[in-house]
């Protein structure tokens, strides 16, 4: 129980410290990424995991699809099936295109899983920092695992559907 509440704790602290960012604050809405996971074997220090994620842009029809890959260093312990991740998607301007999406996200994840499970992470980055994946994501999977991790996503564009 004291562990769920450090996670919680550091949740919170996450979405606190992203919120009051200068970046946040210029950033607006442009759409939504959701990706599918593969299973994930945490090993104490960490855990990867394949993505297939795809960008529906905000008032159209276009979807942009990219391939990814979680790095999670830290405290992560257990095993979980496939999952989903999804987050809103801001940016400093409108002009999401292809590849847009490409490049490197950084920051905290937190997960916990006994059975069905969910997790936060909170990441920024991509071309130029000018991308901020929502502050809180929601992930689902099923499994046994507690994970407090520093998190390091890497996207790469597939193409336009």
């Amino acid at each position: 129980m004291q562990t769920i509440r450090l996670l919680g704790a550091l949740c919170i602290s996450a979405l606190i410290s992203t919120t009051a960012s200068p970046a946040q604050a210029e950033a607006f809405r442009v759409g939504r990424l959701l990706c599918s996971s593969s299973p994930r074997i945490g090993f104490l220090v960490g855990s990867t995991q394949s993505l297939r994620c795809v960008f529906y842009r905000q008032g159209s029809s276009q979807r942009y699809i990219y391939a990814g890959r979680i790095r999670r260093v830290g405290l992560d312990l257990g095993v979980t099936g496939s999952g989903v991740l999804s987050w809103a998607v801001f940016a400093k301007n409108s002009r999401i295109g292809p590849g847009t999406m490409r490049g490197s996200y950084v920051g905290a994840s937190a997960n916990v899983a006994l059975g069905p499970g969910f997790g936060a992470n909170v990441l920024i980055g991509g071309s130029r920092r000018s991308v901020v994946l929502q502050p809180i994501s929601v992930e689902r999977a099923i499994g046994v695992n507690l994970a407090a991790t520093v998190t390091h996503l890497t996207l790469g564009a597939r193409g336009r559907r």
